[in-house]
């Protein structure tokens, strides 16, 4: 089975720690940094080729999601992409120019514009479309545009934590599995 497209632009390479799991199909290009146990899945496309990428610690990248950023352009310094630690990114998200802080979670098929913020222990539903807003802590985001639905419980935020454990075993497992 090959291996991901990993591929260096303009003379910057991605930088993935050595435990990471990087499905077979991932492309990651350019500057790029993957954090120590975090997993990017099947048919995911990381695109650090007009401003810097970082996925933290143990987060995940479920499959399908693309992670791209703005420029430089007249004058600004652009919108570069964050990934914190122990976030949970659901399958086929788009996020763009986007920052998502520590502990938390994207749903399905959501989409994170340039200028977003999620904000730690906050979750942005399945589906939602988040321009340029700040999602605060705790709360839940759902809608197109997205909108404040609720306060998070203390079961939803363990639920949240519990996924970022599951999704580390399982990066793990992939990573034995396929050499």
């Amino acid at each position: 089975m090959a291996g991901p497209l990993i591929m260096p632009w303009k003379g910057v390479s991605p930088r993935i720690a050595a435990d990471a799991f990087i499905a077979p199909n991932a492309v990651i290009i350019g500057d790029v940094e993957i954090g120590p146990q975090a997993s990017i899945w099947f048919n995911c496309v990381l695109r650090g080729d007009v401003n810097p990428i970082r996925v933290g610690a143990r987060s995940n990248l479920q499959d399908g999601t693309i992670v791209h950023c703005d420029g430089p352009w007249n004058g600004t310094k652009g919108y570069p992409t964050t990934i914190g630690d122990d976030v949970l990114v659901g399958h086929m998200v788009m996020v763009h120019g986007a920052i998502i802080e520590n502990h938390a979670f994207v749903g399905m098929n959501a989409v994170l514009l340039s200028g977003t913020v999620v904000e730690g222990d906050a979750m942005v539903a399945a589906g939602a479309l988040v321009a340029a807003k700040r999602v605060p802590k705790g709360q839940l985001w759902a809608g197109s545009p997205a909108k404040f639905m609720r306060e998070l419980s203390e079961k939803d935020i363990a639920g949240m934590r519990a996924g970022v454990d599951r999704y580390v075993l399982n990066g793990q497992a992939y990573r034995e599995q396929l050499g």
